[in-house]
């Protein structure tokens, strides 16, 4: 049995983190679906500005969006959105019959607006409403200032994939801002169900240290951070607090393992998957390591509920002068700026590939 089904069947869902025009049309998504066991898929602008660039499929569309007089960023969301709807559309078998748990594409916000409470609720609202699908989660940073804007879309109704968390603490706050929101829901008689995932980025921790670590705790800082964030989700969900959303309708915020591709060429190519399979859970993963993961068969231990050895190991990064704290906060802030960064050469690809469309015209 394939590694892929061996994850589903332990309880932990398998999403795609890649999206283009091509994985649709050639049915490629489809199969992964029918014999990889993904059940889900998520974007970004990185993903979306190496898609348009590639691939000519997006020529038509934007030459439409031109004569109409569209800007870079409207061109961009009305591609997102035509690619990820038709996702969604084949992730809607999967969404209907694990009764909402399962089957969600993802959509970002503009990057632009990571530090912008009231902007980016109001364009969260705009893209759920556009897309007319159930099973999309809008993604908004778990920043300080995207925080309240996750309670009030949460509030709103609006399914929201928390981005750009990677320590326990932020994790935590993200968590809080979800359930704010579901209990603000409850309060003013509506339904609780509201779909959450919570996106935990792991393999930027041990890059970001790379040169500084070396012997046996080189790539195992992600998997020790993970591994405490696991160890809070488990007693938060646990909580009297979220018991009592739960039974009342609510459905859990789910923690999704993102950034799990392997970046270290001497390590396993399935090193993070291997290491954070847990029921319950999420591993949104690329497509190379999706297709590394289904050659295999067989999968090491389960993700320990209580954190396992993570406290000690993570001693052992303080004893090697790595702030992991500070590191934290850094590795946020570092990743909202490296999506303003995706967002700004995906508006360049459009605006470049527009110039040339027109003039071909």
């Amino acid at each position: 049995m394939k590694a892929t089904q061996l994850l589903s069947n332990l309880g932990q869902s398998l999403w795609l983190d890649n999206i283009t025009r091509d994985l649709l049309d050639t049915g490629t998504l489809k199969r992964y679906i029918d014999e990889l066991s993904v059940t889900g898929l998520t974007s970004n602008p990185t993903i979306f500005e190496k898609a348009i660039k590639k691939s000519p499929a997006y020529d038509a569309p934007i030459r439409e969006g031109l004569a109409e007089g569209k800007s870079s960023e409207e061109l961009f969301f009305d591609l997102a959105l035509e690619d990820l709807t038709r996702a969604a559309d084949l992730f809607r078998p999967t969404y209907d019959r694990t009764n909402t748990v399962d089957g969600w594409v993802s959509l970002e916000v503009s990057p632009l607006l990571a530090y912008d409470t009231d902007s980016t609720l109001r364009a969260a609202k705009d893209l759920f409403a556009r897309a007319r699908r159930p099973n999309l989660f809008i993604k908004i940073p778990g920043t300080r200032e995207g925080l309240p804007a996750i309670e009030e879309a949460i509030f709103a109704g609006i399914p929201v994939n928390v981005t750009l968390l990677f320590s326990r603490e932020q994790y935590l706050a993200a968590a809080d801002a979800f359930l704010r929101g579901i209990e603000r829901r409850l309060e003013a008689g509506l339904n609780p169900n509201i779909g959450s995932v919570a996106s935990v980025f792991v393999s930027r921790w041990d890059a970001a240290i790379k040169d500084k670590i070396t012997g046996g705790l080189r790539n195992q800082l992600g998997i020790a951070i993970a591994k405490r964030t696991y160890k809070a989700a488990r007693v938060l969900l646990t909580s009297p607090q979220w018991q009592r959303v739960y039974n009342a309708g609510a459905r859990p915020q789910r923690l999704l393992w993102a950034s799990t591709g392997t970046k270290d060429p001497l390590a396993s190519d399935i090193l993070y998957v291997r290491a954070l399979a847990a029921p319950y859970t999420v591993n949104t993963m690329p497509e190379g390591t999706l297709k590394a993961l289904a050659k295999y068969h067989s999968l090491g231990s389960i993700l320990p509920p209580d954190g396992g050895d993570c406290e000690e190991v993570l001693a052992q990064f303080t004893e090697a002068g790595i702030d992991i704290a500070l590191l934290g906060a850094q590795l946020q802030e570092d990743g909202a700026g490296s999506f303003v960064k995706s967002w700004n050469e995906l508006m360049e690809v459009i605006a470049s590939k527009s110039a040339v469309l027109k003039k071909a015209s």
